[in-house]
């Protein structure tokens, strides 16, 4: 009986590797000549896929996806009220200048609540809620995070912004999942309000939640993010994507999009 069940384990592993191959051939060729890397965490398989596995290991600023942990610590510090927490735009602080006229840069210059904030990652919005949280109570919240290397050390208003803060693919991954799990050291209340605001398109078959994120890279580029989960039949599937561009402009939509595909051709999202 014993080596009927170590024979049908082993089956069982042998049967994992060959869709891991070929799940990591299939990426090869969506990412094509697009220098990244991706993650996913399939939660009721405890199964990992991944593409350039020493980039899904790699530290990079978090850029715009901080909007997720700094949501989640603005409301649990009591800074945020809730997801319409309004704050009004100080023309003086923060000018419009500088930034190029399209989305989501285009919706900053007015008065915002969470939701709206995060839906156009709207920087100041962001940068008022960790300046009103300060930088004692945001190290203490990212230490208990265990998020990237935890270093805010950068000043309060640019820890995140190519600054001091790092975090890899997997690590995006790991805090979702630690996120949509619980576990985490705060509140249901708070963790159900930034799962609130993270959604991004609701259909009959799934729900797709995440946040991207973008920033200059060392080679006159553009570093670009998409993470977050998908959640379809009862089931949730993590994810992490990073990938170089020429320009923002080459990135914007192909983060999500490339995303996309990834999440298609590998069954977990409907064509």
């Amino acid at each position: 009986m014993k080596l009927v069940r170590l024979a049908c384990l082993l089956m069982m592993f042998l049967v994992s590797l060959g869709v891991a191959e070929a799940d990591a051939q299939n990426l090869n060729r969506i990412f094509g000549n697009t220098q990244g890397a991706f993650v996913l965490y399939d939660l009721a398989n405890n199964r990992y896929v991944r593409h350039n596995d020493a980039r899904c290991r790699r530290r990079f600023t978090p850029a715009s996806t901080f909007k997720i942990p700094n949501s989640l610590i603005g409301l649990e510090t009591g800074v945020v009220r809730d997801a319409d927490f309004f704050i009004s735009w100080d023309r003086q602080r923060y000018p419009n200048q500088g930034r190029p006229n399209i989305a989501p840069f285009i919706h900053w210059w007015q008065d915002h609540t969470l939701r709206s904030a995060i839906r156009h990652s709207v920087l100041w919005y962001y940068i008022e809620i960790a300046r009103q949280v300060g930088a004692r109570r945001m190290q203490r919240h990212i230490t208990q995070f265990r998020y990237g290397n935890g270093d805010t050390s950068g000043g309060i208003e640019q820890f995140w912004r190519n600054s001091t803060l790092r975090i890899s693919a997997d690590e995006q991954v790991d805090f979702l999942r630690r996120l949509y799990a619980g576990q985490l050291s705060v509140s249901r209340r708070s963790i159900e309000i930034v799962k609130d605001i993270m959604l991004l398109e609701q259909t009959a078959t799934y729900r797709l939640s995440g946040k991207t994120g973008a920033a200059p890279s060392g080679n006159g580029g553009t570093l670009a993010w998409f993470v977050g989960y998908l959640e379809r039949e009862g089931k949730v599937y993590f994810f992490a994507l990073n990938m170089d561009g020429a320009s923002y402009e080459a990135i914007r939509d192909e983060r999500i999009n490339l995303t996309k595909r990834i999440l298609t051709e590998l069954g977990y999202l409907p064509n």
